[in-house]
């Protein structure tokens, strides 16, 4: 069997990792903040559906040469006449119709809500996958660390054999000699592996978004969901974020056509408000006017014909509805056509997996005989070597295919949305 290792580091689970990542993804915070930006737009004001109410204030200060002749014969002549006009006004409006256009709107708003929030479980389910697949790329690497020091433990073994050998005058230079640079050439790609694991573990605690790095151990094996079936995954195809993504998009299109047609329909608008004019000059026929009051009233708007660019809208609104209908059975026909290539790919390694992991424990045996028959001069060095070539490439083999149907396990739990479920 091949020997376990430990390096004596605080174990990070996978749930760990993704919980981590979950909390500190910027990508996910980020999409958060998305959402509450379209929680904020989607309102009924931003929508047009409430009353408006404004307030303004003038106040003009003026200097006037006054001139005037009046019918009773009087003139009247001044320079530098002094005047105050102030105008005042608070003024509230409501609209009452215009073709609906502000339900498609509040309907339209919505649905962005929605879609933002699509997006952001799309990030999530991307982020969880991007930590697995992270966190079993260590284990690989881990595995194939253990492969390495097998294999140097036998080479050790095979050196201790020669020496004993030479000791004796029953092996010569050249053996010993080869068997040392083995046992370096073993060392030094120890050392090697365990700077890929050490850098890989640096890239998934980046994509866990840490702004301190640690030393941690990860689990040593990847099991494998083999209950995955193609129809189930075709089946659930329609839970993807894209494909919600893209449905939300037909029905925004759809809100959208029913804004722009809605500016071919009259709009009816209430006005009310309360008006002060004060005007004041010192010389002129009028030296103080007044007037202050509110006013109540309806205001009525028809399109008539604006060179027909509501016309033109509606035509280019239509069209993006149904380009956003084309894509998404594009988008859908995409999905099954990736899940498809990737459930052959599982299915795939998921066999080879099995009959892999028999062809490593005939490799284990077949090192052993060797190295019993080594100890008896009935074997080579050269049998040694070949021994364990073969045992390595199964080794990594075996692991490789672990990998490659972990891989393809979570890219089709991703397309379903059924990661971390």
């Amino acid at each position: 069997m091949v020997p376990t290792f430990s390096i004596g580091q605080t174990l990070l689970t996978l749930k760990a990792a993704i919980d981590t990542t979950l909390r500190n993804s910027f990508d996910i915070r980020i999409a958060a903040n998305n959402v509450n930006i379209s929680k904020i737009n989607n309102n009924a004001g931003v929508a047009g559906a409430l009353p408006t109410v404004s307030a303004s204030i003038a106040d003009n200060q003026s200097l006037t040469n006054v001139n005037q002749e009046l019918n009773s014969g009087t003139e009247i002549k001044k320079s530098n006449a002094a005047a105050n006009s102030l105008t005042s006004s608070v003024t509230a409006g409501m609209l009452l119709f215009n073709g609906f256009k502000v339900m498609a709107t509040r309907e339209r708003l919505d649905l962005l809500q929605k879609q933002s929030e699509v997006l952001l479980n799309s990030e999530i389910q991307n982020s969880i996958a991007a930590v697995m697949t992270a966190y079993f790329d260590i284990v690989r690497q881990q595995q194939y660390l253990k492969i390495i020091r097998a294999t140097l433990d036998v080479s050790k073994n095979k050196l201790d054999i020669i020496k004993r050998k030479k000791d004796v005058g029953m092996a010569n230079d050249a053996d010993y000699l080869q068997a040392m640079i083995d046992v370096n050439t073993a060392e030094q790609t120890e050392r090697n592996q365990l700077l890929v694991i050490d850098q890989a573990k640096t890239g998934l605690q980046q994509i866990m978004s840490q702004n301190r790095y640690y030393s941690f151990d990860v689990t040593d094996s990847i099991s494998l969901d083999k209950s995955l079936q193609i129809n189930n995954i075709l089946a659930y195809l329609k839970q993807n974020p894209q494909y919600h993504y893209s449905e939300h998009q037909i029905r925004i299109n759809e809100q959208i056509v029913k804004e722009v047609a809605a500016q071919r329909y009259p709009s009816l608008r209430f006005n009310t408000g309360v008006n002060f004019n004060r005007s004041q000059s010192a010389a002129g026929f009028t030296l103080l006017n007044q007037t202050y009051g509110p006013y109540a009233g309806l205001s009525l708007q028809v399109p008539i014909y604006n060179g027909n660019a509501y016309k033109v809208q509606k035509e280019t609104a239509v069209y993006n509805l149904q380009n956003s209908k084309l894509q998404q059975e594009n988008l859908l026909n995409d999905l099954n056509a990736s899940a498809v290539r990737v459930f052959q790919s599982y299915s795939t390694n998921l066999e080879q997996v099995e009959s892999q992991q028999k062809s490593l424990e005939m490799a284990q045996q077949l090192i052993n005989v060797v190295m019993q028959r080594f100890s008896l001069n009935q074997a080579t060095i050269l049998d040694v070597k070949a021994a364990q070539a073969s045992y390595e490439s199964a080794g990594y083999q075996l692991v490789n295919l672990s990998f490659a149907a972990k891989i393809s396990e979570i890219e089709l739990k991703r397309l379903t949305y059924q990661l971390g479920n």
